[in-house]
């Protein structure tokens, strides 16, 4: 542990970087209380990072002779132990016999904003993954990188246009430790790099009850060049690519092994680890295995989760790079150069290339997508990889969730827990039956919490809008509490569609600038540093938000967990609109539902699997095309028709209260058939049941 924190500890609360160290309190928000009101001046300026305030606060003194501080601190460490002992958890009850934890691979893991290792979806599914799993008492030690710098901070200059500011990555003052061997040592693994060794120490996070493992190569012990190429998330060329999966899956196992973890199952969340099959075949193989034993080994073990139903979004090396790296391979994991290149190759299918997502295939018995219609659309593209092996289902889905307790409001939180019998939503957020309090929650009390909630969310967002309008020298505009609020973050992807609403600006400037019934747009989100199509995107709504729409649509910069609870929280309507069928789940809007903010979306995603004609909107149908074009205008024109005539006029119908009856309707609605379902309560249970256990029982046949 940080031994300058230690020495700032008086006594009296010496188990505060217990909590401090455990991302149990990114969700618990009795905890984020105690240490916001230890320093909430400091507390705002780390971006809510308990461990760099236990470092840099004067007030820890102060605080230990505070009566009030003290029996709150009491109450948090208490709550901190119960939760912490994994006994009574669901996992014990179900399967009290399943030995070896949960291996879960990621690239990235969106935990909190303070721990800055996550671009977008995949890394936010994978930390509400690991948080769920933590919930559930299911064991678990995830496995990833930590990147020096991070993904990015964006700025937006005066013209629109979207620049990346890198900042170092201090791990002292994060919510990381060194992870330790069985000895008590700090943990360090080698890989063989092209012509020489790369060492990775290895850095643990602590999150409720599960771990995380992440690799770092930017240490004394590496070249310069080596030492960078952890540096950034989805930074760099195709070597930088290639090592850092090597890294991720090689070293992931390595690191494993380090610490002492025996894992009965691994999972791969997307192909960016699929290295860490081979690494397993080489283990199995030198311990007196054929290739093909190890082979069936690894596959019956792993399992594997797709997340990317575009082509282009499938990591693929040419042949001179892959054997570059992978040239000793084959005699370490029994093969010859054909058997290792068949894993990981289908020529006519994808060129001459080895594929990450087709290893990842091949080394897993375990294979999902992330939504039922995504499932379809992966068959589509990888079902010649299992003609001939007789499965009807060789790709199953497990439509992806959120993790309640980090995206729910703690001003609905506190009305659920009012409104249900005894907070049976706390403890089985997966039963639809235990949500069948909110239809009966007074219309008024709900209104008036989630207006609560939107005008905190109005506050922070022109908090960051003056801060960008004074660095841009621009006319000062504020978002209006009142006025009907549609948000839209994510990453932005050109398949994503951000610019859709700009298809017919007459159109819209006259639906928002109603004097009787205004709209506004709040629009966040990142593009890659290489996606200028995407950026050109960011610069457009800049430029109107900043000209002919001004005052009615907004951009924020810097996207990142923090505006995204914000936005998820507090908008009136959650807007998504990608290009059929491209979207393979998607989450945000799932947080806003949540909340109570129904979903005005495309049929895409997990969306078809949620929508009943009453808990939000669609956006067009599910009907084919002849063009993206054509596709592009019908959208459009489904968007702003539903906007005109049902949308804005149910916002706006009041009653003698000033509340919308029939849109508050709406709202419960969304909460209570969307809350439950999509979950990662449920999500993560769908994994146990249906891809973990029959795989961990494969693995002890096998042993």
């Amino acid at each position: 542990m940080n031994q300058g924190v230690l020495d700032n500890i008086p006594h009296r609360l010496r188990r505060l970087p217990d909590l401090a160290y455990n991302l149990l309190w990114s969700w618990q928000p009795e905890m984020q209380r105690l240490f916001e009101r230890l320093d909430p001046d400091l507390w705002e300026a780390t971006e809510h990072n308990p461990v760099r305030l236990l470092y840099e606060t004067a007030n820890l003194e102060a605080a230990s002779e505070d009566a009030g501080f003290v029996d709150a601190y009491h109450g948090v460490l208490r709550a901190f132990d119960e939760y912490i002992d994994r006994r009574g958890t669901w996992m014990g009850r179900v399967y009290p016999r399943m030995e070896g934890p949960i291996a879960y691979f990621s690239a990235e893991f969106g935990l909190h904003e303070s721990l800055p290792i996550y671009s977008g979806g995949l890394g936010i599914l994978a930390g509400d993954h690991v948080k769920s799993a933590s919930d559930l008492g299911v064991p678990l030690i995830g496995v990833g990188i930590l990147y020096a710098q991070g993904y990015f901070r964006q700025r937006l200059n005066p013209e629109g246009w979207q620049e990346e500011v890198y900042e170092p990555f201090v791990p002292e003052m994060r919510p990381i430790l060194p992870a330790r061997d069985l000895d008590g040592g700090e943990v360090m693994v080698t890989l063989e790099m092209p012509g020489r060794e790369l060492h990775l120490k290895v850095w643990k996070v602590e999150v409720g009850r599960a771990t995380i493992l992440l690799l770092d190569a930017d240490i004394p012990h590496n070249s310069e060049e080596d030492r960078a190429l952890t540096a950034r998330l989805y930074g760099g060329d195709q070597r930088t690519r290639i090592s850092q999966e090597i890294i991720l899956g090689i070293g992931g196992v390595r690191a494993l092994r380090a610490v002492g973890a025996r894992p009965s199952v691994f999972h791969m969340n997307e192909g960016h680890a699929a290295f860490l099959g081979l690494e397993r075949i080489r283990e199995i193989v030198s311990a007196g295995r054929s290739f093909e034993e190890a082979r069936d080994v690894v596959a019956g073990s792993t399992v594997f989760t797709t997340h990317t139903p575009v082509p282009a979004g499938h990591d693929a090396f040419s042949p001179e790079l892959f054997w570059e790296f992978a040239g000793n391979w084959p005699a370490q994991i029994g093969t010859d150069g054909d058997g290792l290149w068949f894993l990981g190759h289908k020529e006519e299918q994808w060129g001459a290339t080895f594929n990450m997502t087709v290893l990842a295939m091949h080394l897993s018995a375990g294979r999902n997508a992330v939504s039922r219609i995504h499932r379809d659309v992966s068959m589509g593209m990888w079902s010649y990889l299992f003609s001939k092996d007789g499965e009807l289902t060789p790709i199953t889905y497990v439509t992806n969730g959120v993790h309640t307790w980090s995206w729910l409001s703690p001003e609905m939180a506190e009305l659920f827990d009012e409104r249900s019998a005894g907070r049976a939503w706390r403890e089985a957020a997966q039963d639809a039956g235990t949500w069948s309090f909110v239809p009966e929650i007074p219309s008024k009390e709900l209104w008036e919490t989630h207006n609560s909630v939107k005008r905190r969310m109005v506050a922070f967002a022109n908090r960051r809008l003056g801060i960008q309008q004074e660095r841009n020298e621009s006319p000062r505009r504020e978002l209006d509490p009142d006025a009907l609020t549609i948000g839209f973050a994510r990453r932005f992807a050109t398949y994503k569609r951000a610019t859709l609403l700009l298809s017919d600006l007459q159109r819209l400037r006259r639906i928002a600038s109603d004097p009787d019934r205004p709209v506004q747009f709040v629009f966040a989100g990142k593009a890659h540093p290489a996606d200028n199509p995407a950026k050109s995107f960011i610069q457009e709504l800049y430029r109107l938000s900043e000209g002919e729409l001004a005052g009615r649509l907004f951009i924020l910069e810097d996207y990142d967990m923090n505006v995204t609870r914000h936005l998820v929280q507090g908008v009136d309507v959650w807007l998504n609109n990608p290009r059929r069928p491209l979207e393979a789940s998607g989450t945000s809007g799932q947080k806003a539902a949540l909340n109570g903010a129904p979903n005005f979306s495309v049929l895409d995603g997990w969306w078809p699997e949620a929508y009943n004609g009453h808990n939000g909107w669609t956006i067009g149908g599910e009907q084919e095309y002849s063009s993206t074009e054509e596709q592009d205008a019908a959208d459009a024109e489904s968007l702003y028709r539903t906007l005109e005539e049902s949308l804005i006029p149910l916002y706006y119908d009041r009653d003698a209260a000033e509340v919308p009856e029939e849109w508050v309707r709406v709202m419960k609605e969304s909460i209570s058939t969307i809350a439950p379902t999509f979950s990662t309560q449920r999500m993560v249970r769908d994994y146990v049941h249906r891809l973990y256990a029959p795989r961990a029982v494969h693995l002890e046949r096998r042993f």
